[in-house]
């Protein structure tokens, strides 16, 4: 598995999207997957950028991404606020645009493009651990 450190901030956003977008790439998805797999991890960092960080100027986004068979896992690790993503309901895309409320939609996306997101807080080491998953079909 390969790792790397942003700052986080969303200028670093292209940067994140292109070093997953290579590894799924070579670890044989198609495009469309590795824009979806692309477009999954840059809503988790974005979350992560906005929210865990809130306020902080110095925060680092710790970025492992890695092939095993037929799947890759991505891991997003910050040290910022803990927030648990399956604590945000599922937003009724139903109603129109001017009810809705803010919020939770990228949640939704990284749940609906990726096979599996879990999210693990261990408050004593002050991290937060976003892990995604994709299988190739």
């Amino acid at each position: 598995m390969k790792s790397v450190q942003f700052a986080a901030k969303f200028e670093f956003l292209d940067e994140i999207r292109d070093f997953v977008g290579t590894i799924a790439r070579e670890g044989g998805f198609g495009d469309k997957d590795v824009y979806n797999i692309q477009l999954a991890t840059d809503e988790a960092a974005s979350n992560i950028i906005e929210h865990a960080y809130e306020g902080v100027s110095d925060g680092v986004l710790e970025l492992s991404c890695g092939m095993k068979d037929d799947t890759i896992t991505i891991i997003l690790v910050d040290h910022g606020e803990p927030f648990d993503p399956s604590s945000i309901p599922m937003p009724d895309l139903k109603a129109d645009l001017s009810e809705r409320k803010i919020g939770g939609l990228g949640i939704f996306l990284m749940r609906k493009l990726m096979d599996e997101v879990r999210y693990d807080s261990h408050p004593e080491k002050n991290s937060n651990f976003l892990t995604m998953i994709k299988r190739k079909r």
